[in-house]
């Protein structure tokens, strides 16, 4: 199983990204190792990033995913996967890759990013990725509200996996 916990900047992906891995026993992985140097300067300076900008991204984490997969390893990793056509290509056709939606409001978030510290992203970017966000539904992410603790967050999410009681 391949879990991506996805949502703009400033969700929480990271964080809840190594407490799933931690609580499955597996690794983790965050996206945002794979953009080139070239993306993470123009996110610096505040450039929202282009569908062609992203795609060798995304097939870059795909990459990755499968490499987990074909050794049979549970794996955790974490993406904006914005759009579905961003996420249909880190899934791409297999069941077994499953999407956590950190969903929170815009103020949330902002404060949350002004409070960051050490990260490429601009907080002035966050507007232009909720722009861009397409939401998941129910059918395709497990959805969860980002005001819940990051320990209700996991908790709920290994629930809808089926493994609760797994710690």
């Amino acid at each position: 199983m391949i879990l991506i916990a996805m949502g703009v900047s400033g969700a929480g992906k990271s964080r809840i990204g190594e407490m799933l891995a931690e609580r499955l026993s597996c690794s983790y992985t965050d996206g945002d190792a794979f953009h080139s140097a070239a993306n993470k300067e123009k996110m610096h300076h505040g450039i929202p990033l282009t569908d062609d900008d992203r795609w060798p991204w995304l097939r870059t984490i795909r990459a990755a995913i499968e490499e987990k997969q074909h050794a049979g390893e549970t794996a955790v990793f974490t993406c904006s996967s914005l759009k579905r056509s961003y996420r249909d290509v880190l899934r791409g056709t297999d069941t077994d890759v499953r999407f956590v939606y950190l969903k929170g409001s815009f103020e949330v978030l902002h404060e949350r990013l002004k409070t960051r510290t050490g990260h490429f992203f601009d907080p002035s970017l966050l507007k232009s990725q909720l722009d861009t966000l397409e939401e998941p539904g129910e059918d395709e992410a497990i959805v969860v509200g980002i005001e819940l603790t990051p320990e209700q967050i996991v908790d709920e999410v290994m629930v809808k996996i089926g493994l609760a009681q797994q710690h």
